[in-house]
């Protein structure tokens, strides 16, 4: 890819005016982390964002609020309580980092977001883009951002071609990001450039007959509007498979909490059988439970974004008292233990189809 020259003065000039004009009349004014937008307000919302559509973030936003109102209470409070809340929302390394965030902001900065981009970048899960939108959202510090959503504006804006991911657009894409962003009124042309890729500027139609700055744009000057961003170049999934042992009794279903990194780290998840072992063996080894002949149930799939993960639920009654050695973390959940553990989404897809039929 040539390098991208960057805009005139006079083009940086009318862009800014035509946008931040569109803003105040069209743009997004009433997102809840805007009222008020404080550091970690935006912060939390800018993690929850990642990969995720703003409808669906907004009653996840207002809930963690509820809970976890400053850095300080999210801080003390239990991993197990912050992923339950986190549960649905999916890529659970983001809660995580979270967590780990806020106890570095208790400890190394007093609660308080530091002002640069350097340390904002320090903090787990805080890379470049969401540390310009913390410290120009949140804390009125001129920062430049480089979302999804404002790749795609500055990539029709310039023409530039090529997969935003690959390092030479990276580079050419940030170029461009600082040399739009103004000093002044930086909060508002950030959330500008945001909804303007979120709404009119969206990838596959977008709405350029209503767009405040198309005059400007290279892309629909020459009709290729949907030719930018180039697409990630594809590549092939691999697919794993597990069996989840669903083991019943009158206390519920047995889960076990996940290691703390690694795939749903943290998460309470169904014991997990080996594909060369059998089941009843395996339980009386490894959990200290006698259980019936295992069933099968209905297996499906669930893809993550880097493999396929192909399910197999196997039914069991549990015979006897339902203690479980005590070598791992464990729980019988039931009807009264709902809401309470942070738990992955196809694990709570066989749930809720067992628990009905306790």
């Amino acid at each position: 890819m040539a390098r991208t020259e960057l805009p005139s003065a006079d083009r940086v000039t009318r862009f800014r005016r035509q946008l931040l004009d569109w803003f105040g009349r069209e743009g997004r004014h009433d997102l809840p982390w805007q009222h008020p937008a404080t550091p970690y307000r935006v912060w939390v919302s800018e993690i929850m964002l990642q990969q995720t559509q703003v409808a669906v973030v907004i009653p996840y936003f207002e809930r963690f609020m509820q809970r976890f109102p400053d850095v300080a209470t999210l801080a003390a409070a239990p991993r197990d309580e912050i992923l339950a809340l986190w549960s649905g929302l999916g890529y659970y390394a983001r809660a995580r980092n979270l967590h780990a965030a806020a106890i570095r902001l208790v400890q190394d900065h007093g609660g308080e977001f530091p002002q640069d981009l350097e340390a904002m970048q320090d903090l787990p899960g805080v890379g470049r883009s969401t540390a310009g939108a913390i410290l120009s959202l949140g804390c009125g510090v001129p920062a430049p951002i480089l979302d999804g959503n404002v790749k795609r504006v500055l990539a029709r804006q310039h023409a530039v071609g090529g997969w935003p991911g690959g390092s030479a657009v990276l580079r050419a894409l940030w170029e461009l990001s600082e040399a739009y962003t103004p000093s002044a009124d930086c909060a508002a042309f950030n959330q500008a450039m945001m909804d303007l890729g979120a709404g009119l500027c969206a990838r596959g139609r977008p709405r350029c007959e209503h767009c405040p700055v198309a005059d400007l744009c290279d892309a629909c000057a020459t009709g290729t509007q949907t030719d930018y961003p180039g697409r990630k170049p594809p590549k092939t999934l691999g697919v794993r498979a597990t069996r989840m042992l669903i083991l019943k009794s009158d206390s519920g279903v047995l889960l076990q909490q996940r290691p703390p990194s690694g795939l749903w780290g943290g998460l309470w998840s169904l014991p997990e059988c080996p594909p060369d072992a059998d089941p009843v063996s395996w339980c009386r080894q490894h959990l200290g439970l006698d259980i019936e002949a295992p069933s099968a149930g209905a297996g499906f799939r669930h893809t993550f974004s880097h493999f396929h993960l192909d399910i197999q639920p196997l039914h069991a009654r549990v015979l006897g008292a339902a203690a479980v050695m005590e070598c791992d973390r464990t729980v019988w959940y039931n009807h009264a233990a709902q809401d309470e553990h942070g738990i992955a989404a196809p694990v709570q897809r066989l749930l809720h189809q067992v628990l009905g039929k306790l």
